[in-house]
């Protein structure tokens, strides 16, 4: 089952039907999924991949996601979850835009760190950031991730991935003010 996590100011919490909208709205933003390098996809494939998380994913213990949550509110979302591009796991992030530029990304990354370690016994893990997403491949290397190679999409995009350790990441300094979708890999298709 996928534990809740908490980190200073966020709850991971395992998603629950009454957080389909908030789950949606998400992965309907433009600007989110411009920075995780993804197309909008229409808001009834969203609510089926919403359910397929509760009906799949967590009673098939296939892989961890959450919905993050400050003070009640809920700010985005996360996952650690096998990936296709290595043998390993990786971290996907996505923040609600109104909550950019507060240091919640890096907090997040910290608390999916602390738990591939801690809980999976994962020693190292990976991130896809956009080549074009300047503020989350600035927080992953202020984080500690090493570039391993560039992923070229069939329509020419390049995607960075990522490698950290799951102990001692770098510590963060400072806030960034620009988008976080850091490890950001296929935020429509989190199945």
């Amino acid at each position: 089952m996928t534990p809740v996590l908490r980190t200073e100011r966020l709850e991971f919490l395992p998603y629950r039907p009454e957080h389909e909208d908030h789950f949606v709205a998400l992965l309907r933003n433009e600007e989110v999924c411009r920075w995780m390098g993804q197309d909008l996809v229409p808001e009834p494939q969203l609510r089926e991949l919403f359910r397929a998380i509760l009906t799949d994913v967590y009673p098939q213990r296939r892989f961890d996601v959450w919905g993050l949550w400050l003070d009640g509110t809920y700010v985005g979302h996360a996952e650690v979850k096998p990936t296709g591009n290595v043998d390993g796991h990786e971290l996907v992030t996505a923040l609600v835009p109104s909550h950019w530029g507060r240091g919640l990304g890096g907090e997040t990354v910290r608390g999916l760190l602390r738990h591939a370690a801690d809980d999976l016994g994962l020693t190292e893990v990976y991130g896809m950031v956009g080549a074009e997403n300047t503020a989350s491949l600035a927080l992953s290397r202020r984080l500690g991730f090493r570039h391993v190679r560039d992923v070229v999409g069939d329509d020419g995009s390049v995607t960075k991935l990522m490698a950290i350790r799951t102990k001692d990441p770098e510590p963060e300094t400072g806030a960034s003010t620009a988008p976080h979708a850091a490890g950001a890999a296929a935020a429509a298709d989190p199945v």
